[in-house]
């Protein structure tokens, strides 16, 4: 019989994990698996058991958001775990999972756990942080861990929106010097994202053309100060399309980013808050965790 560790975060999402668990818990079983259900207390308590326990188990899995999934992934990285991780998203906007066409359905979700194959996937890490999908500063940036969890889960996306429109009324400007792979940049931007996913804050993200999950880069776009109407009607327009061509954009692929600033910047990580830091480097780490949602052996 194989062991599984299966990490939940009972506060995830607008519908929980509880309504379905049994039949969840029935999928594994029926495929054999002894599974050992810890239920979090706090937000970091995936890492930590993770890191703690992982190692003693076949395969991992964790149900929650897409903050529930970077912790675990911490977990991994942080006790150098070579274990299988699968994946049932019970968040608000599930992005990650929305790019890797993981089931929306708790109960599908686990069925895709118990037959599909390891993929290996890239991993960033923001100083000494581990994230999963998405690196941000800037306006819009903390708009998810800014946003009251019982209003993410009555109003799921319309909840972001509102609190970025918010955000827009004053829009702060850094002055920052960026070393992209060796190519150094230097102007005042309002906004700074390193991703690998197709979805951010459940819409499409700008960098969405061309993800890989395994190529050792992650996606990346600074967007400068706005000076008029028309500049922000054109970064607007840019955000809409997926057109990272717009003059007041920079748009690069990249393994190592690192941000110097003349003043501390918030930073989100997997849309949780990430850290204040006036110097952050970013790096990526490539196919550092098995995810199961290969559905054919390769």
């Amino acid at each position: 019989m194989k062991t599984m560790l299966f990490v939940m975060n009972p506060k995830a999402g607008r519908t929980t994990l509880k309504d379905c668990l049994v039949d969840v818990l029935d999928v594994f079983c029926k495929s054999d698996y002894a599974v050992r259900t810890y239920i979090t207390q706090s937000a970091d308590d995936a890492e930590r058991i993770v890191s703690e326990e992982g190692n003693q188990y076949d395969v991992i899995v964790c149900a929650g958001g897409d903050g529930t999934l970077g912790n675990t992934i911490s977990g991994f990285m942080k006790a150098g775990i070579k274990k299988p991780l699968g994946y049932i998203p019970c968040g608000s906007t599930n992005d990650y999972a929305r790019s890797l066409e993981v089931p929306k359905k708790a109960v599908e979700a686990a069925e895709m756990v118990v037959n599909a194959y390891p993929f290996s996937v890239d991993v960033g890490s923001l100083n000494d942080k581990h994230f999963v999908y998405v690196a941000a500063f800037g306006v819009f940036s903390d708009t998810s861990y800014v946003t009251n969890q019982s209003m993410k889960n009555i109003f799921g996306h319309a909840a972001y929106i509102l609190q970025g429109i918010k955000s827009v009324v004053n829009i702060p400007t850094y002055h920052i010097k960026v070393d992209i792979d060796g190519t150094l940049i230097e102007d005042d931007f309002i906004f700074g994202m390193v991703s690998n996913s197709v979805s951010v804050g459940g819409f499409k993200s700008i960098t969405r053309k061309g993800v890989e999950f395994d190529d050792g880069l992650f996606e990346g776009v600074l967007i400068k100060k706005i000076h008029n109407p028309a500049d922000l009607n054109r970064i607007v327009h840019a955000l809409l399309t997926g057109d990272v061509s717009e003059k007041n954009m920079v748009s690069f692929k990249a393994k190592h980013v690192k941000v110097i600033s003349e003043e501390t910047i918030s930073w989100t990580v997997d849309g949780e808050f990430g850290g204040d830091y006036r110097e952050a480097e970013i790096n990526i780490h490539e196919k550092a965790v098995d995810l199961l949602v290969i559905q054919e052996e390769l």
